[in-house]
């Protein structure tokens, strides 16, 4: 498969017009020379390490979720870990791309995931995007109300995980209601009343305000809200590239939080 033909599938599961305002999204290097498709990696962090596992593998297109090249570039040093990633991709001619907010966005995408996990019922979007049936956010009215801890126990196992954090309200009345967005969620969560937030990361201050506000909040760490959509997202590739194309998911990329 020709590159192009990829990023056009790629485009077609997650619209690039569906990413934020400031969010770099799309096809971030185009190898100066043409290249076939055979083996695409998928991965949240474009680290050194992930990069040197792309090599490895011999991967022609690495599918980043975040960004790599999100800020702009003066210089690239070869002292510098991030840069390296940068040069050693440049220099072996491999493409690389992020759907990042516009997967986010997208009806199916990473927070359609993230609200599966929170239990049955019905889902809606937080922040629309006019004219389309996308937005960023999501929340959950649930069918039957549960305590935090019930909520707490489902979300750790449907992410995997032995911990996470919590900041509690006052009330502690069931909840009925979660607000959640991946990653970083507070500028979702702006004027949105909920009984609960799950996303990655808050700040101090916004967590404050939350809870004073009679709202729970559950953080998992950033890139645990996202992660375990890269199977989903691999099959969704799968489907649309037809057996030609091997999708492979990171063994490398990993949250840098650990709880020791």
């Amino acid at each position: 498969m020709k590159l192009n033909d990829a990023v056009e599938v790629l485009q077609a599961i997650a619209p690039t017009g569906l990413a934020e305002e400031w969010d770099n999204v799309g096809l971030l290097i185009n190898p100066l020379r043409p290249r076939r498709i055979r083996t695409i990696l998928l991965t949240i962090d474009l680290t050194e390490a992930v990069a040197e596992e792309a090599l490895s593998r011999k991967a022609d297109l690495i599918v980043t979720y975040h960004p790599i090249l999100f800020q702009p570039a003066a210089r690239l040093d070869a002292a510098l870990a991030y840069d390296r990633s940068v040069m050693k991709l440049v220099q072996k001619n491999i493409a690389v791309y992020s759907p990042h907010t516009a997967l986010d966005a997208v009806i199916g995408g990473v927070n359609d995931w993230l609200a599966d996990g929170a239990g049955e019922g019905e889902v809606s979007i937080l922040k629309p995007i006019a004219g389309t049936d996308a937005g960023q956010g999501r929340l959950v009215a649930l069918k039957r109300p549960v305590t935090l801890s019930t909520l707490t126990r489902r979300i750790k196992h449907y992410l995997g995980l032995d911990h996470v954090r919590l900041a509690v309200s006052c009330d502690q009345q069931k909840i009925r209601t979660i607000a959640l967005c991946a990653g970083a969620g507070s500028s979702a969560f702006e004027g949105v009343k909920a009984d609960c937030y799950l996303t990655g990361e808050m700040s101090h201050h916004n967590l404050l305000a939350a809870t004073q506000n009679g709202t729970h909040v559950i953080l998992c760490e950033h890139t645990n809200t996202e992660r375990g959509y890269l199977p989903v997202l691999a099959k969704i590739l799968r489907k649309a590239l037809g057996n030609g194309v091997d999708i492979a998911i990171s063994e490398i990329d990993s949250d840098p939080i650990k709880f020791n």
